[in-house]
């Protein structure tokens, strides 16, 4: 494995530019977070707290978070922009989140089956 690549799940190696592309890549510092979302560091910290968004550590222990991540924390953000509390926004996020994916389930399921004729009609 060369220094830039690194291992997947399955051992597959990966190019630097590849990682980037993962959404769920832990590429963004506090401060660059912070900047993007224009909210604060304790708001990050909250999202921490409040189980929502579990940034992954650098060596030296710093926060880095992922697009994926900054979604979430920019989706609580308008929530509670709008007067919603921080715990309420959380579970309003994670509940639409699992609806979503309970839709695809859905949708996914429904056209694997096979169509039944019905009978008597």
């Amino acid at each position: 494995m060369t220094p830039d690549t690194i291992g997947t799940a399955d051992n597959e190696p990966r190019t630097t530019a590849e990682k980037f592309d993962d959404e769920h890549y832990p590429a963004y510092t506090m401060g660059r977070a912070v900047e993007l979302l224009n909210t604060s560091a304790n708001f990050l910290r909250s999202l921490d707290e409040a189980k929502l968004i579990e940034p992954q550590r650098s060596a030296g222990g710093h926060r880095r978070y992922s697009r994926h991540q900054l979604r979430l924390a920019a989706r609580v953000r308008a929530l509670v922009d709008q007067g919603t509390g921080l715990d309420a926004a959380c579970r309003i996020v994670t509940l639409e989140d699992q609806l979503e994916e309970a839709r695809a389930l859905n949708a996914k399921t429904a056209s694997d089956e096979p169509h039944l004729p019905l009978q008597g009609v």
